[in-house]
C-alpha cells in the first residue's frame, strides 16, 4: 500500500476548546517540520513526547497558529506509522488554516477511515475490531459502548480465531486421509468430522442467538408512539426524553409530523418516534403527518399504544387493536392522576395484562415498570454482563448463517458417506466465511466499503 502522508480534522468542526489535526505516514515529521516552529525538531523528538510551538506560514513566514504537536513513531501508533497530531485552538477558521497549510505542503487529505483502514491493512487490527471502532463512535448507551469496546479489544476475534482453528485441524486430518487413503479409517474419519464441525456449529448458534439482542444495543429498538390525539403521546416522550422535546397542549393534533429522539432506559437504547395522532382530519398538514405516522407504525419493532385512563375507548382505538395485534405492544394507560374512566378489559383481552403499563407522563410517574416490560420483551428480562460476546454487526451475522448452513451441509454429507473429499469443500467454506469476519479473506472492494462508512479523520 502507499504510506504517503494524509492528513485530516479528527475532532467535530465547530466551537470548542481544542481542535485536533492528524498526520500519519512516511515523512510526516519532517513535512510537519517545515510549518512548526519550536525548540524541538520533530524528527529529533522521543516518541509520544508532546511540544510547544507555532504553525508558520512557509512562504511570508507569518504565525498563524498556537499549536501543542504530539509525536507518536511507528510502530507505537494507532495506524503503526509515524504519526504526527496538532493540537490548535477549536474554531472553524484556525482549523481552516492549518489545514491549508499542510495540504499544501503535498500532504494528502485523507479519505473517510483511512486511519482505521491503515490500522488493519498494517495489521494492527483485523476488520471485525476496525467496524467496532465505528460502533464506539456511534453508541447510544452504555451498554452499546461497552460491547463495542470488548469487540474492539478482540473478544470477537479470539472466538472466531478458535474456530477457525479448528476447522483447520479437520481440514488438516482430511488432507492427510485424501493423501494416504490406504491409511484411512473411513468410520473414524466420519466421526472427526462430525465432531469438530458440531463443536464449531454450537458455537456458532450461541454467537447467533445473540445477534437480535446485539442488533438491538447497536442500533436502538425502533419505538413508535401511537394514539388518538391529547392522550398524553408527547407528554410520554418529553418523560422518557427528560426533555421538552415534543409540544404539549390540550389542543388535539398539536403534533403535525413525526417527532424523533433517541433515549436509553434501563441501558436499552430506543429511537422513539412521537406520531401524530391518527385520526380523520380535513386539515392538509395534519392529514399528511398522519400519513407519516402510519408508515413509522409499520417501520416500528415496539409499539407504545397510549390511551386515556380519563376517557373510555373510542371506536377508532379499537380498530387500531385489531391493526396491531400480533406486534410487539405494550399498551400505555396514561393519565393514571385523573380519575379512572377507562375501562381496560379489552385490552387486557387483547394483549394480556403484563402488557399493560399505567403511568402519568404529566407526573413521570411508571417509568420504571415501562423499562421492566421493556426488558422482558427483548432481553428475556435484562441484559447479560460480564464475558458475554453479543454479535450487532449485520455483515458478522450474515456470514455466521453461511458458516452454519456449510456445517450443516458438511455433518450431513458425512452422515450420508459421502466421499471426504466433497465434504472437504463445505468444511473449507466455512473456515473462508468465518475469515471474512476477521478479515483474513476478504477482497478489495468489501474493504474499502466498510471504510467508506467512517467519518473524516478516524
Amino acid at each position: 500500500m502507499n504510506y504517503e502522508p494524509i492528513a485530516a480534522v479528527s475532532t467535530p468542526l465547530g466551537e470548542g476548546g481544542i481542535a485536533i489535526i492528524r498526520v500519519s505516514g512516511e515523512g510526516s515529521f519532517a513535512e510537519v517540520d517545515r510549518i512548526f516552529r519550536s525548540k524541538t525538531k520533530l524528527t529529533e523528538a522521543d516518541s509520544h513526547t508532546i511540544h510547544y510551538g507555532h504553525i508558520v506560514d512557509p512562504q511570508s513566514g507569518e504565525r498563524v497558529e498556537e499549536v501543542l504537536v504530539s509525536v507518536m513513531r511507528g510502530p507505537r501508533s494507532f495506524t503503526t506509522e509515524d504519526v504526527v497530531e496538532i493540537n490548535t485552538h477549536g474554531g472553524i477558521i484556525s482549523v481552516r488554516k492549518v489545514m491549508d497549510i499542510l495540504l499544501q505542503q503535498g500532504i494528502r487529505l485523507a479519505e473517510p477511515g483511512e486511519f482505521t483502514k491503515r490500522a488493519f491493512l498494517n495489521g494492527r487490527i483485523d476488520l471485525s475490531q476496525a467496524e467496532a471502532v465505528i460502533d464506539l463512535i456511534r453508541s447510544k448507551s452504555d451498554r452499546a459502548f461497552s460491547i463495542a469496546m470488548k469487540q474492539a479489544q478482540g473478544q470477537l476475534s479470539t472466538r472466531i480465531k478458535s474456530l477457525r482453528h479448528t476447522l483447520i485441524e479437520t481440514l488438516a486430518h482430511i488432507e492427510v486421509n485424501i493423501d494416504y487413503p490406504e491409511h484411512d479409517v473411513e468410520e473414524l474419519t466420519s466421526n472427526f468430522i462430525q465432531d469438530k464441525c458440531g463443536q464449531v456449529m454450537e458455537e456458532v448458534m450461541r454467537l447467533l442467538k445473540t445477534a437480535s439482542e446485539g442488533k438491538i444495543l447497536r442500533e436502538g429498538i425502533v419505538t413508535a408512539i401511537i394514539g388518538r390525539p391529547n392522550v398524553g403521546k408527547s407528554s410520554l416522550l418529553n418523560t422518557l426524553a427528560q426533555d421538552n422535546k415534543a409540544i404539549v397542549t390540550d389542543i388535539p393534533g398539536t403534533t403535525r409530523d413525526v417527532v424523533e429522539q433517541f433515549v436509553t432506559i434501563n441501558g436499552i437504547p430506543l429511537r422513539l418516534l412521537d406520531t401524530a395522532g391518527i385520526r380523520e382530519t380535513t386539515d392538509v398538514v395534519e392529514r399528511i403527518g398522519v400519513e407519516r405516522s402510519r408508515s413509522a407504525l409499520q417501520e416500528a419493532d415496539l409499539i407504545l399504544f397510549v390511551v386515556n385512563n380519563n376517557d373510555e375507548l373510542h371506536p377508532d382505538e379499537r380498530e387500531w387493536m385489531e391493526q396491531i395485534t400480533g406486534r410487539q405492544v405494550i399498551v400505555i394507560v396514561n393519565k393514571m392522576d385523573l380519575p379512572t374512566v377507562l375501562d381496560d378489559t379489552p385490552l387486557k383481552e387483547a394483549f394480556g395484562e403484563n402488557q399493560i403499563v399505567r403511568m402519568s407522563a404529566k407526573e413521570q410517574e411508571g417509568v420504571d415498570a415501562l423499562e421492566k416490560v421493556i426488558s422482558e420483551l427483548f432481553f428475556s428480562g435484562g441484559i447479560e454482563a460480564g464475558d458475554m460476546t453479543y454479535v450487532s454487526n449485520v455483515r458478522h451475522i450474515a456470514l455466521l448463517k453461511k458458516t452454519l448452513r456449510a456445517l450443516e451441509d458438511a455433518v450431513e454429507a458425512s452422515q450420508q458417506g459421502i466421499p471426504i473429499d466433497m465434504i472437504q469443500i463445505d468444511v473449507r467454506t466455512a473456515w473462508e466465511l468465518l475469515g471474512e469476519i476477521i478479515g483474513d479473506s476478504v477482497g478489495d472492494s468489501l474493504i474499502d466499503q466498510i471504510f467508506s462508512q467512517f467519518c473524516l479523520g478516524k
